[in-house]
């Protein structure tokens, strides 16, 4: 990816949702993985921002709008989002204190950790080319 992009912007997660499709470790973790995610950011530029990854049977899909069904939901602003991905908030921090709400399975997060862990690659990868 050359061309810089906003944050949560449609642009932003189509290069995501690219970097996750021509990553071979993210597709052989999510073999081992099922989960679906949504994420709301409320309060960007864009207005509230939702998205969603989901993995199920080895297939993993990163895009606009809510899962179909989520095992988890994720909620935080705009600020807290930025921080996170930015490095200046601890993404652990943020949910202890509250900035980051979490509704959903807190097993399956501890399950799927192996595939958070591969798909920050691709989010490092884009965010460099990311306007905050």
């Amino acid at each position: 990816m050359s061309a810089r992009v906003d944050y949560l912007s449609n642009e932003w997660i189509n290069a995501v949702a690219e970097g996750i499709k021509l990553n071979n470790e993210i597709a052989a973790v999510a073999r081992d993985n099922s989960v679906s995610v949504t994420q709301i950011v409320t309060g960007t530029p864009h207005g509230d921002v939702t998205y969603h990854l989901e993995s199920r049977d080895g297939v993993i899909r990163f895009g606009a709008g809510p899962a179909t069904v989520s095992d988890i939901a994720f909620t935080q602003d705009w600020q807290t989002a930025v921080g996170v991905a930015t490095g200046k908030i601890n993404a652990q921090e943020a949910f202890i204190s509250g900035k980051i709400r979490f509704k959903g399975d807190h097993e399956r997060v501890i399950a799927t950790q192996p595939l958070f862990l591969a798909l920050d690659v691709v989010f490092s990868a884009v965010n460099v080319n990311t306007n905050f």
